[in-house]
């Protein structure tokens, strides 16, 4: 491809040939002829020296990434780039790397049409439920959400859930998350979104998996370098809820039951996303950030066996990507405790206390001023994960941002009570692909991802 055509050398070109269709066809015509391109372009800047860092960060993923969202790859379908941003910490406070853009609410989600149909969730529920008495409005609103479910995902069939209440629900999940509210949120609106990372293992000689910069004289000739970029897809997994409740209950008190499932709702969905988040296997679920499946992960060899050490943390602290380190959080197992707040560091022949030196206050909620969160989600003591240190901004959330709900009695008839089923859909995993050599050429590799060994 690139022996036939002019490769652009500034962003007016670039834009001028993604504006000819055979031009932009040709290009698109393939992952490979893609590949190449890109390859190809960034080649095209290295004789400006200099502007290669900022030609290749903002130009060409700027460009890229809006050429791709507004043109399908060929045997991608609607997959189409969401953002492509390589460094996490670049928009900490913005909409893009925030939690923020998960949970509130987006008036182009598909449950966005249904928001002004119910006045609240008692409204819904009502409506949904199998034994209303039908009229002609709730009918019409039956087959209003109906149609918007089998729009979205017409295997799952139920109830689509409004856009309100939808973001309602995921703010009271973030009170008891962990992973979500500091993760990288990405709103997913196809099934599957592809996300473009930097393929990178070291930063000795260069960074970002092949970029260069060098000092030289005028005139001299130029390093060649080419950054490599690879991607991650995010395909939406299906988590789903149940609740059977009394058919009493929903007779004499639907307002007090509509209240109770925006509560533990909420809770549970949070709790099983978080166990995934955190550990999950990514067969059917998201793919944790903690055990030997993160590729990307460090474990750092355990002092002694079943037991965390001061020197153990040390370690740790050492370990994670210096970027990250204020941004990092430790997480650990309710196990884990009694070894913190035992931890000493031996002095000769006595020793110190490191985290508690006094009983009556509250216990220290931060290891090197970093926060500490205790999870019964973490590995039990002595197993890998008993403590991590981690820096959640690069792990992925992608969020369908799409609920339905359903109801039937044939799961409990017998007992009399009705079932109601909840469906979203979510993916998850560790951005980097492996831990980084640092530029120094040590041996102890450098992650975001950080834990203690078994």
């Amino acid at each position: 491809m690139t022996t036939t055509m002019t490769i652009p050398r500034t962003s007016n070109e670039l834009a001028e040939m993604l504006g000819d269709p055979a031009k932009l066809q040709e290009v698109m015509a393939s992952k490979e002829t893609l590949t190449e391109f890109i390859t190809a372009y960034g080649q095209a800047q290295q004789g400006d020296g200099t502007e290669l860092n900022r030609m290749v960060a903002e130009e060409t993923q700027k460009v890229f990434a809006q050429m791709l969202k507004d043109n399908d790859m060929p045997g991608a379908g609607k997959d189409a780039i969401q953002r492509l941003d390589l460094d996490p910490q670049a928009k900490r406070g913005g909409m893009l790397t925030s939690h923020r853009q998960g949970t509130a609410h987006n008036p182009t989600a598909a449950g966005a049409v249904l928001d002004k149909s119910f006045a609240n969730s008692t409204e819904y529920i009502r409506t949904i439920w199998h034994r209303t008495d039908p009229t002609a409005e709730i009918g019409e609103k039956l087959a209003l959400l109906r149609n918007a479910a089998s729009s979205v995902s017409p295997a799952d069939g139920g109830f689509l859930v409004p856009e309100v209440l939808r973001s309602q629900l995921l703010q009271i999940a973030l009170e008891k998350s962990i992973v979500r509210p500091l993760a990288t949120v990405i709103p997913m609106d196809s099934a599957r979104v592809p996300m473009p990372i930097i393929d990178t293992t070291s930063n000795q000689g260069s960074v970002f998996g092949g970029m260069i910069a060098y000092w030289g004289e005028e005139g001299a000739a130029l390093e060649d370098s080419n950054p490599k970029f690879g991607r991650v897809d995010l395909d939406a997994k299906k988590l789903t809820g149940l609740s059977a409740v009394p058919n009493e209950l929903l007779q004499d008190s639907i307002v007090s039951f509509a209240a109770l499932i925006e509560r533990l709702w909420p809770e549970a969905l949070s709790f099983s996303e978080d166990q995934a988040f955190m550990s999950g296997n990514g067969v059917g679920k998201p793919l944790g950030f903690m055990g030997a499946k993160n590729k990307a992960a460090v474990a750092v060899t355990r002092g002694t066996a079943s037991t965390i050490t001061y020197v153990d943390i040390v370690n740790m602290y050492a370990r994670m990507l210096p970027s990250s380190l204020s941004n990092a959080v430790w997480v650990c197992s309710p196990d884990a405790l009694p070894q913190l707040l035992q931890m000493s560091l031996d002095v000769g022949t006595g020793g110190n206390s490191v985290f508690v030196v006094n009983a009556s206050s509250a216990m220290p909620m931060s290891i090197f001023g970093r926060p500490l969160i205790i999870s019964e989600k973490a590995g039990q003591l002595g197993a890998r994960g008993d403590i991590a240190f981690v820096d959640l901004a690069y792990y992925l959330v992608g969020d369908r941002q799409t609920m339905t709900v359903d109801s039937s009695t044939d799961f409990k008839f017998g007992s009399d009570k009705t079932t109601f089923r909840i469906i979203q859909r979510v993916d998850g995993r560790p951005w980097l692909q492996s831990a980084i050599t640092p530029a120094n050429g040590s041996s102890n590799k450098l992650s975001p991802f950080v834990e203690l060994a078994a």
